[in-house]
């Protein structure tokens, strides 16, 4: 068993940054793989960004050079950092995680950029 829970997001303008960040607890020494989404209502939920089970850290072709994933593995956190946002980037961000069969979600956290 494993939860995630975001912080991080607000409203912001363009241009500017946040950090997102991701707490996992419980049984989570078999997670796999671990990364950021997002979802706009009405839209599929698109993945942002990852660190996959191979090792590799996956990014949205809308997000490369703007955005970066990083952990503290001892403190169990997950960052999203967002710089040179756009109103594009408006959306819910999840946080979720792969163990087993089973994927993990949080329960997401509202960034909003401004014109």
């Amino acid at each position: 068993q494993v939860q995630l829970v975001e912080s991080g997001g607000g409203l912001v303008q363009t241009g500017g940054s946040l950090r997102l960040s991701c707490a996992a607890s419980g049984s989570t020494g078999s997670i796999y793989a671990i990364g950021w989404y997002r979802q706009v209502p009405g839209k599929q939920r698109e993945l942002v960004a990852q660190f996959s089970r191979d090792g590799i850290i996956n990014y949205a072709d809308s997000v490369k050079g703007r955005f970066t994933i990083s952990r503290d593995n001892a403190k169990k956190l997950v960052y999203l950092q967002m710089n040179g946002l756009k109103p594009e980037d408006t959306a819910v961000y999840y946080c979720s995680a792969n163990q087993g069969p089973l994927i993990y979600w949080g329960q997401g956290t509202q960034v909003t950029v401004s014109s």
